[in-house]
């Protein structure tokens, strides 16, 4: 099955010039649809090999590049100079050849690399007259089919080949959009608002599994065994970020059982001026026919009831998070990590287990805090200033007033009138 392919080619220039896919323009005289010239940078994504095509008139203006100019990729593949015409200048690379870089998303297999032109002078000349440039290639292959050359062997695994394939898991704890519907596109938040989280993790051909969030802690790193530290869920699912003045609880009923969501008031850090944070987590799995118990659970304090409540489960699995008493806390598996102590763990195929790191969660608090309190402060600074100047204003008033007077009474003197008999 022959793969397909998108392909997205596109030319930075420091001359400010676009090497792009021919697009149809109109000529103004006679109002028919005449082609472009062909692009400049072509490229075909094969099975096993990308071929690119590059232009000698690279830049469109009618003057030629040399091909010994032309590079592929970081390691800077020449070209086929046996293939060199005068007008094109070809590459034949592996996929995995010259450098490339490929990226594995959900859906398909992507290679990157790029195209490089870097002129040199000729000769004993000291000039240029042609730019650097660099194209950026890239080919997409779905991951729907089997995209390789090669035959598929053997057709028979060993058994304990196949289970150690179906126990691999994938843990993930990503930041969600209020909604829960999409991942958060920017990290940024402001001091007041709510992180929503979401555990999960990809069981692929695995038996049906719940995940858990066993404990968490926010940190200014992302090494969670440094200080200062919060502690945000511990004792095996507890959340005990929601004991303060924090609304921090789990979202009930879970989406899946695969998946867990819970939401986090947003802080900083007191004594420290970063804005940034990281959030640790340490994610586990049972199966999904097993009941929660103190080990494995996902409860939330609520302030209006007073009390603890699971997820799922029984109601008692959560009484010990009043005390602590679920069994090693969080801040004990640190300071065993510290240590070198390995943590018991359950058997492979009941319980995985893995820390999952999501940051850095960036908030703008402090900087509009700072603003705020000047803002609020300011009027009654003036209303004080303003008192202020009009005591003074006053009180040489007064002063000026009766310096006056006594001048008046001085330069015209009262003489005593004297009554007749």
């Amino acid at each position: 099955m022959r793969p397909s392919y998108r392909l997205f080619v596109c030319l930075l220039l420091w001359g400010s010039l676009e090497l792009c896919n021919p697009r149809p323009v109109w000529h103004d005289e006679s109002q028919h649809l005449m082609p472009s010239k062909p692009p400049a940078v072509m490229v075909e994504c094969q099975e096993d090999q990308l071929v690119v095509t590059v232009s000698k008139d690279l830049f469109g203006t009618g003057k030629l590049i040399r091909p010994a100019d032309l590079t592929l990729g970081p390691d800077n593949c020449e070209p086929l100079f046996s293939m060199d015409t005068d007008t094109m200048v070809r590459f034949e690379v592996g996929l995995h050849a010259c450098g490339n870089s490929v990226q594995v998303t959900e859906d398909a297999l992507v290679y990157s690399t790029f195209l490089f032109h870097d002129p040199r002078p000729v000769g004993n000349l000291s000039i240029l007259r042609t730019n650097r440039a660099e194209v950026p290639i890239e080919c997409r292959y779905p991951r729907q089919g089997n995209v390789s050359s090669w035959a598929i062997l053997p057709t028979w695994v060993p058994f304990r080949t196949t289970m150690f394939s179906e126990e691999k898991l994938v843990f993930s704890l990503r930041l969600m959009e209020e909604n829960w519907s999409t991942e958060k596109t920017t990290p940024t938040f402001q001091l007041g608002d709510r992180a929503h989280l979401q555990a999960q993790v990809h069981t692929g051909s695995h038996v049906p599994l719940r995940v858990f969030v066993d404990h968490c802690v926010a940190t200014l790193t992302p090494d969670w065994n440094t200080s200062p530290y919060h502690t945000i869920v511990d004792f095996h699912g507890c959340l005990v970020d929601g004991l303060t003045d924090a609304s921090s609880a789990f979202k009930a009923p879970r989406p899946r059982p695969e998946t867990l969501q819970f939401t986090v008031d947003v802080f900083h850090f007191a004594n420290d001026s970063r804005n940034t944070i990281y959030i640790t987590c340490h994610l586990k799995v049972t199966p999904v026919d097993r009941i929660p118990d103190q080990i494995s659970k996902a409860c939330s304090f609520s302030k209006s009831s007073n009390r603890w409540s699971p997820v799922e489960g029984p109601v008692d699995i959560c009484r010990c998070c009043n005390k602590g008493s679920c069994g090693v806390s969080g801040r004990s598996r640190r300071l065993r990590h510290l240590e070198g102590q390995s943590v018991p763990r359950s058997r492979r195929h009941v319980t995985e287990e893995a820390d999952v790191t999501v940051g850095p969660l960036i908030f703008l608090g402090k900087t509009r805090d700072h603003s705020v309190e000047g803002s609020t402060s300011s009027p009654p600074s003036v209303m004080l200033g303003l008192g202020l100047a009009t005591v003074v204003s006053l009180t040489l008033a007064t002063i000026v007033l009766g310096f006056t007077g006594k001048r008046r009474a001085a330069s015209h003197p009262v003489c005593p009138v004297s009554a007749s008999q």
